[in-house]
C-alpha cells in the first residue's frame, strides 16, 4: 500500500532498507541542524499501528498498561508502558483517544507482539476488539521548531499549548488525517496518521513546505540522544519501567493492573536498583559492553551512536553507584555520565 510513497522518497535519494523504510536521503547533517533551527520530515510507517474498539476499550487498557485511561476524552492521548506480570517492559506506545477507538502506536516489529499480548487477557464478557493498522496508515512525525510554520504553510491553523499527544482531524487541500501534538521525542513537533493511498502527496506536501526528509538513521542519532528507550535495547525482560526511566508514563494512583504491584512497592520502598542514563564516550562501542568505575562492574551499555567528536551511548547503571557527573570505562573506553532529556529519575510527588 505504501508503494508510491517508497517510489516517491527514492526520487528524492533515499536508500531503504530490505524492509522499505528510507534509512536515509544523503543529506543526515543538514536534517540534524534543522532538528535545532527549521523542521526535519521522519518517515515512521514502519511503526506498528494498533486500533482498539469497543465500550470497554478504555477500560481494558486502563487494566493493560501503566497510564490511566478510564476518564480520557476524544482527542486526548498519553505514553503508556506494556509491562509484563513482573513489571518487566515489553514496549512505550503513544495511545490516542478517539471517538470510537483507541489507536496505539508501537515500536517498530512489536505490532503483533501486542496484539497477542492483549488477545490473552481479552475473556468472553470484554466489550473489546483488536485490528492490526500497520501498513495501513503511513505516520510522519514532523520534528524541529519550524514545525508549526511548516504545518501553517499548508494551512493548518493550531491551538496555542496544546498538551502531548493531543489530536484532532486536520485536511491538506482534499487529504484528510489525525495530527497529534508531540514527535515522539522530547524535541517540538507533530506526528501525522495518513490513510495509506494519501501518504505520498502528504509526504511531497510536507517537503514543499520547507520540511527536510529524513529517515531511520536520524531517529536514531536523535533516541539515543534524548534517551528514548527502545525494544530489544533498553526494553527487555531485564528491566521494569522505573528503572527506564518511564516516570512520565506510569500513573502511581490508579488501580490494579498487570504488574501494577511491583511497580508500586518499587516506589513506595525506593528499590530501583538501576537507572537507565546517557553516556559521553571518547570513542564508539559496541552495545552489550559492561560499564564499570574504580574497577568494578555496574552496568551495561545497551545503545551507542558515533558523534562528532566520540560517541553517545544509553546504559544501566547501578543507582548505588551514582548518576550524572560518574566517570566510568566502558570496555577500554572513558565515558562519563548524563542526563538525557527524555528520561526521568525522580520519585513522583504527584500524578503526573
Amino acid at each position: 500500500m505504501m508503494q508510491a510513497l517508497r517510489d516517491l522518497q527514492q526520487s528524492q535519494g533515499a536508500t531503504l532498507t530490505n524492509e522499505s523504510f528510507p534509512t536515509s536521503f544523503g543529506q543526515d547533517a543538514d536534517a540534524f541542524k534543522a532538528v535545532s533551527t527549521g523542521a526535519v520530515v521522519v518517515d515512521r510507517s514502519h511503526w506498528g499501528l494498533l486500533e482498539l474498539k469497543g465500550r470497554d476499550r478504555l477500560r481494558f487498557l486502563h487494566n493493560q498498561t501503566t497510564n490511566t485511561f478510564t476518564e480520557r476524552q476524544p482527542g486526548e492521548g498519553c505514553d503508556t508502558v506494556f509491562v509484563t506480570s513482573t513489571a518487566r517492559t515489553i514496549d512505550l506506545a503513544t495511545v490516542y483517544v478517539t471517538d470510537d477507538a483507541l489507536l496505539i502506536l508501537t515500536s517498530p516489529g512489536q505490532d503483533q507482539r501486542l496484539m497477542d499480548w492483549m488477545d490473552r487477557y481479552i475473556f468472553p464478557a470484554d466489550q473489546v476488539s483488536l485490528s492490526n493498522l500497520t501498513g495501513s496508515m503511513a505516520v510522519f512525525s514532523l520534528i524541529g521548531p519550524g514545525s508549526t510554520a511548516c504545518l501553517e504553510t499548508l494551512g493548518i491553523s493550531l491551538e496555542a499549548e496544546m498538551p502531548y499527544a493531543h489530536h484532532r482531524t486536520v485536511n491538506i487541500g482534499s487529504l484528510s488525517m489525525r495530527l497529534a501534538v508531540g514527535s515522539g521525542l522530547t524535541l517540538a513537533g507533530y506526528t501525522l496518521l495518513v490513510p495509506a493511498d494519501a501518504a505520498a502527496p502528504v509526504w511531497q506536501h510536507l517537503i514543499n513546505a520547507g520540511g527536510i526528509p529524513a529517515g531511520e538513521d536520524l531517529w536514531q542519532q536523535l533516541r539515543v540522544q534524548q534517551g528514548r528507550p527502545a525494544p530489544a535495547c533498553e526494553l527487555t525482560d531485564d528491566y521494569n519501567p522505573l528503572e527506564a526511566g518511564l516516570w512520565q508514563a506510569i500513573s502511581f494512583d490508579k488501580g490494579c493492573y498487570i504488574g501494577q504491584e511491583t511497580i508500586a512497592r518499587l516506589n513506595t520502598y525506593k528499590g530501583v536498583k538501576q537507572k537507565l542514563w546517557g553516556i559521553q564516550l571518547s570513542a564508539l562501542v559496541e552495545a552489550g559492553t559492561p560499564i564499570t568505575a574504580n574497577g568494578d562492574t555496574i552496568g551495561m551499555l545497551t545503545s551507542s551512536i558515533p558523534m562528532d567528536p566520540g560517541a553517545l551511548g544509553l546504559g544501566y547503571i547501578r543507582t548505588k553507584a551514582g548518576g550524572a557527573g560518574l566517570e566510568v570505562t566502558v570496555g577500554e573506553v572513558r565515558g562519563i555520565v548524563i542526563e538525557v532529556p527524555f528520561l526521568s529519575h525522580d520519585y513522583p510527588v504527584a500524578q503526573r
